[in-house]
């Protein structure tokens, strides 16, 4: 199953994304975390150090190629395949593959053509591909999403959160792209304004699958910079996660 995490940046896709890797690997489900958004945070969230994305597998052929160090009869293609494992981190829980993006002035289009053949090529080797996609609509528009099992799409309580989650599902629609569930997960809510926020979440068109609340340990874990995963399996937003992923996988 593939579970894509999407929503206006700043709104909690990191956090979600994280919970998920946390709850599905601690499953025993074999778990391919894939940080698609070009401003990567997931590694951090995850207590990952990277050496190496696919932006700069990428960059690596490019040079190899313009300096001839490529046999012409190898497909280059195989070889990007064979760097692209290379940078897979293992980790014992879970693997993880960062996107990042080209280091000179490229266009982040290429990368993205990339992920698409990345999930194409491993989602047989995974029970489980969870990808924090890029800040608002544009994994849409390129398509590198369409193959998902699972949209989450996460808004907090601003208006701007609410009007791109709102886009995010009439974009999927006008696209054609037909993902097997497509869910809403508000997050940042309080008891306080649960009620209001939730009927503007309504107004969005898309089912709301949980809500998370301010969650003073993950404030604290985000101002001390430890990894999200880390967290207590008693904190409420690591248990509102964990009832969203029994609801998926129902």
């Amino acid at each position: 199953m593939i579970i894509a995490v999407s929503g206006k940046g700043g709104t909690g896709k990191t956090l979600l994304s994280s919970l998920l890797i946390k709850e599905l690997s601690e499953k025993g489900k074999d778990v391919l975390a894939i940080d698609a958004d070009p401003d990567s945070n997931l590694p951090e969230a995850l207590g990952v150090e990277v050496l190496k994305t696919v932006g700069d597998v990428r960059e690596e052929l490019k040079i190899d190629t313009a300096q001839g160090n490529i046999p012409k009869e190898m497909n280059k293609w195989d070889i990007l395949d064979y760097k692209i494992m290379e940078a897979v981190i293992e980790t014992p829980k879970f693997d993880l593959l960062v996107m990042g993006r080209p280091e000179g002035s490229g266009c982040y289009c290429a990368v993205n053509n990339i992920l698409r053949k990345i999930i194409e090529t491993l989602s047989k080797n995974y029970d489980y591909i969870v990808i924090d996609t890029e800040a608002g609509l544009e994994h849409l528009s390129r398509r590198t999403t369409q193959n998902v099992d699972t949209m989450l799409v996460v808004t907090d309580k601003s208006k701007r959160g609410m009007l791109t989650a709102q886009r995010i599902g009439e974009l999927a629609n006008e696209l054609d792209i037909n993902f097997k569930n497509i869910f809403l997960v508000v997050n940042r809510i309080t008891p306080k304004n649960e009620d209001l926020i939730l009927k503007k979440a309504e107004d969005t068109g898309i089912e709301i699958i949980g809500t998370i609340y301010e969650d003073s340990q993950v404030a604290e874990y985000d101002v001390e910079g430890i990894p999200l995963i880390n967290l207590s399996n008693d904190s409420e937003s690591v248990q509102t996660v964990s009832n969203i992923v029994s609801r998926i996988l129902k």
